[in-house]
């Protein structure tokens, strides 16, 4: 299987400039490193057969013969391959001369790409040799080293869901660069041909504009630059290589290399697609361009380039976590006090279990009360100790509302169930879902009543994971007025809370770590003998950090239960073994169905990440939907 991913590369040429001969060998060695490593689609410099600084050697006879000569050995050793390669020449046609992208496979020239945007300034003057692409209003016929093709602008279907579109170095650097247009004609790989010079900075400015182009785009990226040996007068090269997708780098090669440099990747084909039939911008166009089509094959990858991030909530560089966590708190807290104002409530009610996620809850109703200008005291927090409840998060709830100066009720539920026990003809010794819904749902008729009567707002303290998996009591914890952590996956809570105890004061601050030290539970069943917490939630359900991936992957992208598989062992490889891996996405996929009654009805709340589950907005799924063909 391939996954959805074709293996891709951009090659910076060790050449030597005017000498197509010595280039054409440099370029097949460039193949048959490309294929050892199985490559579908390997890119090279612009103008990589007679090499970029020609200047007015372009206009000989004799160097245009050796670079179609060149070429044509290049085509002829492409037979059977299975790989697409793209090189650059001067390519004559009636009455002008153009910088041109050749297109080649299997022993074939599939089109020829002019460039449009030709450069001419500071340093570059390439109208003095080279017409531009835009005077093709369509492709025209060119017969090229024996090969009837076509040149002008065009995509080239490869199979597989895989669609190349082309443009040449300085296309990319103006206000509308090609393949913009190349996209929205179906193009999700774009590969640039560049001979882009190198001074202070402008590496930086390059690596920003590529990202940026292929985010713009929902498309892969391949940049192919020229390489040292391109150095002359007052120019030096670098040979810069990269492969974007979607916004991130894959694959950086070396700068400034005397030796060839080829930069693989996987490219997820299908994930590219997947966000371009959820944006409706990127409906199919109907303006003109060529159309080519040719068949890679491309039926198994094995992953080996492409990093597969097992936190795809959580960003792991510290900084960017950091700031993340701020936007996400300053989100939660913005909503939670725009409903309050809204309503003209007194202030907030919150249930704290002295875990993590009504301590996250709690933690954003402090924030909102701050932005309001009201005091912590307008807070009430209520500790609920039930059946399940331990010391620790026992006295972890207390200190933690105290550090704060909130408002604290102590309301036992223990009596109230067991009555409840009596009412509904249950037997209290049987631990079984009666036994731990009926609390659940008397912590919640005790919030909503309290909110009644204060006048405040109940928040809710579930978690986007908890939605996912169904892990959560029907009207019980399940609802609330206004759930402020309802889009926050289970990994991502942590760190949050981790980013107030930060800026908090010392005495929240060791309250803080010590929950974060606390395992997962609901506290719904008895605890051991040694009063520690006895029902731990991963031990029932999974990993929460397998689910958080399984959930990104599959509701961003609609990967298949097969997909997600590799995927996950690759992110978790050394830490869950296949087989481990499948038994959680099984539970993960059936739970995730069979939940979606649940989420149907969640109360509001704000939307922090690209992945939500609120059925007004980003998830909308039937309630009955059959998991069968998921399984």
């Amino acid at each position: 299987m391939n996954y959805g991913m074709i293996r891709v590369a951009a090659a910076s040429l060790k050449l030597k400039v005017a000498e197509p001969e010595y280039n054409k060998t440099e370029i097949i060695n460039a193949i048959d490193k490309a294929i050892e490593e199985n490559v579908k689609i390997l890119v090279t410099p612009e103008l990589s057969i007679t090499g970029y600084t020609c200047a007015d050697l372009f206009f000989t006879k004799a160097l245009q013969n050796s670079a179609q000569d060149a070429l044509a050995e290049i085509v002829e050793y492409t037979t059977g391959k299975g790989i697409a390669v793209l090189v650059g020449m001067p390519v004559p046609f009636y009455n002008s001369l153009y910088n041109c992208a050749v297109v080649i496979f299997d022993g074939d020239i599939l089109g020829i790409v002019p460039k449009k945007n030709i450069a001419n300034y500071n340093e570059f003057y390439e109208k003095r040799w080279f017409a531009s692409g835009e005077q093709f209003e369509a492709c025209q016929p060119i017969n090229i080293c024996g090969c009837e093709t076509q040149i002008g602008e065009q995509i080239f279907d490869l199979g597989n869901d895989v669609v190349l579109g082309v443009e040449l170095c300085e296309d990319l650097w103006v206000a509308c660069p090609p393949s913009s247009k190349l996209s929205c004609h179906g193009a999700n790989i774009i590969a640039n041909l560049s001979a882009s010079d190198e001074y202070v900075s402008k590496a930086e400015y390059r690596r920003s504009l590529i990202s940026n182009q292929s985010a713009r785009c929902f498309s892969a990226y391949i940049y192919a630059g020229a390489s040292v040996y391109e150095s002359t007068t007052d120019l030096v090269f670098s040979g810069a290589t990269l492969v974007a997708e979607n916004g991130a780098i894959l694959a950086e090669g070396e700068r400034f290399s005397r030796q060839n440099v080829i930069t693989v990747a996987d490219v997820d084909i299908e994930k590219l697609i997947s966000q371009r039939r959820l944006n409706m911008s990127f409906e199919n166009s109907s303006d003109a361009v060529g159309f080519v089509q040719a068949e890679i094959e491309n039926d198994k990858n094995d992953l080996k380039y492409r990093f597969v991030d097992p936190y795809p909530f959580v960003p792991a560089d510290d900084e960017k976590r950091r700031e993340r966590c701020k936007e996400i708190f300053a989100i939660q807290a913005s909503g939670l006090a725009k409903r309050i104002e809204h309503i003209g409530s007194k202030g907030a009610v919150v249930g704290i279990s002295g875990g993590l996620d009504s301590t996250l809850a709690l933690l954003v109703c402090v924030e909102a009360m701050k932005l309001l200008g009201k005091s912590n005291s307008d807070i009430l927090g209520i500790t609920m100790p039930g059946f399940g409840t331990t010391d620790r998060t026992y006295n972890n709830s207390i200190e933690l509302m105290k550090s704060l100066g909130i408002e604290i009720k102590e309301i036992s539920i223990r009596d109230a169930c067991i009555q409840h026990f009596k009412d509904i003809e249950h037997n209290e010794a049987a631990k079984d879902i009666t036994y731990e819904n009926t609390q659940a749902r008397e912590r919640t008729q005790i919030l909503f009543d309290m909110a009644n009567k204060h006048g405040k707002l109940l928040v809710g303290t579930g978690d986007l994971s908890e939605l996912a998996m169904g892990w959560c009591t029907y009207n019980g914890d399940h609802m609330s007025m206004y759930g402020v952590n309802a889009s926050v996956p289970k990994t991502l809570v942590r760190y949050l809370v981790e980013y107030v105890a930060s800026v908090s004061n010392e005495k929240t601050r060791a309250v803080l770590l010590d929950i974060l030290d606390t395992p997962v539970s609901p506290e719904l069943l008895p605890p051991d003998e040694n009063g520690k917490i006895a029902q731990k939630t991963e031990e029932n359900i999974g990993p929460y950090e397998l689910h958080d991936f399984f959930l990104y992957n599959f509701v961003r992208f609609g990967f298949t239960k097969e997909k997600l598989s590799a995927l996950a062992q690759k992110a978790f490889d050394g830490k869950y073994d296949g087989e481990t891996v499948d038994k959680w996405l099984q539970v993960f996929i059936k739970r995730f169905f069979v939940s979606q009654f649940k989420r149907s009805c969640i109360p509001d709340s704000p939307k922090v990440g690209t992945v939500s589950l609120s059925p007004r907005g980003d998830w909308r799924m039937p309630s009955d939907a059959s998991f069968n063909a998921f399984m």
